[in-house]
C-alpha cells in the first residue's frame, strides 16, 4: 500500500498515534482547512507557534492570529491543549476552590502591622498562579486601582482572581472602603473579561470574605 498521501487521521487508525509526527497530530485536530490554506501548512505554523511560545503559555488569542485559522478551528486547538494541560501535566500549583484555600495563601500578611493588599491569580482550573502583594498602607479605595491589578492578571493570562488584604487591628469588620474595593475590581474585571471570584479579609486567628 502506498502511504506517503496518506491522510493523518487514517495513519492513526492504522498504526496508531505514536507513528504520526507532532506537525501530523495538529493535521488531525485540524482536519481540513478552507480555501487557499492547505491544512498542512496550517499545522506547520502552528506547530512553530506551540515551538515558540510553550505549550504551558500559549494563549487563544496566539493560536487565532495563525493564518488560516478561524475561531471554530481555534477553540477546537485550544479546547484540547487545555484539557491535556489540565489532565496530564504535574499539578504543582495549588487548587484554589474554597476561601479557606485563599486563607492558607495568606498567611505571610495576617500578622503585619499594616494593611497589605494581594491578588491571587488563578487559570481556567481554579489553579494558583501567582500571589503577589500590590500594596501596602492604609487600604482606601483610592489607592487600589484596577489598573494595577488587572495589569498582573493579564500578564498572567488569568481566567478569574482573587483579592485579599489584613486588619491589623483584629476586627473582622467589612468597611464601606471594603465594599468600593470590591465593587470596582469587580466591575474593571466584567469590561476585561477577568472574574472576580472573591475578596477575602484576614486577621491572625480568622477571615471573612468582604465579596
Amino acid at each position: 500500500m502506498n502511504t506517503s498521501s496518506e491522510l493523518p487521521r487514517e495513519k492513526m487508525r492504522r498504526k496508531g498515534a505514536s507513528a504520526l509526527s507532532d506537525v501530523e497530530l495538529l493535521q488531525a485536530v485540524i482536519g481540513s482547512g478552507g480555501k487557499n490554506n492547505d491544512f498542512r501548512q496550517i499545522a506547520k505554523k502552528m506547530n512553530t507557534a506551540i515551538q515558540t511560545i510553550g505549550a504551558d503559555k500559549l494563549a487563544f488569542e496566539d493560536i487565532i492570529a495563525v493564518k488560516g485559522i478561524g475561531d471554530a478551528k481555534a477553540t477546537i486547538v485550544f479546547a484540547a491543549l487545555e484539557f491535556w494541560r489540565r489532565q496530564f501535566t504535574k499539578q504543582d500549583a495549588p487548587l484554589i476552590d474554597s476561601p479557606e484555600k485563599v486563607a492558607e495563601q495568606l498567611s505571610n500578611i495576617k500578622n503585619k502591622k499594616q494593611e497589605y493588599f494581594v491578588l491571587l491569580t488563578l487559570n481556567g482550573a481554579r489553579r494558583l498562579i501567582n500571589n503577589r502583594i500590590i500594596t501596602i498602607g492604609t487600604l482606601m479605595a483610592s489607592l487600589v486601582h484596577p489598573r494595577e491589578v488587572f495589569a498582573y492578571a493579564i500578564e498572567d493570562r488569568a481566567a478569574s482572581i482573587i483579592i485579599a488584604h489584613n486588619h491589623p487591628s483584629g476586627m473582622l469588620d467589612i468597611s464601606d472602603s471594603d465594599r468600593e474595593v470590591t465593587k470596582r475590581i469587580r466591575q474593571a474585571g466584567e469590561i476585561i473579561g477577568i472574574r472576580l471570584d472573591d475578596h477575602i479579609i484576614v486577621t491572625e486567628n480568622d477571615f471573612i470574605s468582604a465579596f
